[in-house]
């Protein structure tokens, strides 16, 4: 598993069939220790609703939610993150609206 930041969506009217309906979004791994974004942007399938921060899982964990079942996906974003603590320290902390 992987926390990223989602940067954007993906659009694709022509995909597989077993893809449409599914949303793609943009992610940008994040390191847990200096929340850094790292590396490159890479497409996952959103498997639980729009956040900011995600936990991101690859290969045949990505296929194995309700959403991804059987279909051609190798990255799936599977939680969206409320907080995250490191030493005792809140890094980051969702905006909440209310």
């Amino acid at each position: 598993m992987q926390l990223a930041r989602v940067k954007g969506t993906v659009v694709s009217t022509n995909k597989a069939e077993k893809l449409n309906g599914l949303k793609l979004q943009l992610i940008k791994p994040i390191d847990i220790e200096t929340w850094q974004e790292k590396g490159g942007l890479l497409v996952a399938i959103d498997a639980v609703g729009e956040g900011e921060v995600v936990m991101v899982v690859s290969g045949s964990s990505s296929r194995q939610t309700a959403v991804t079942e059987g279909k051609p996906v190798d990255l799936s974003i599977v939680a969206i993150i409320d907080s995250v603590d490191v030493n005792g320290s809140r890094i980051f902390e969702k905006f909440s609206r209310g």
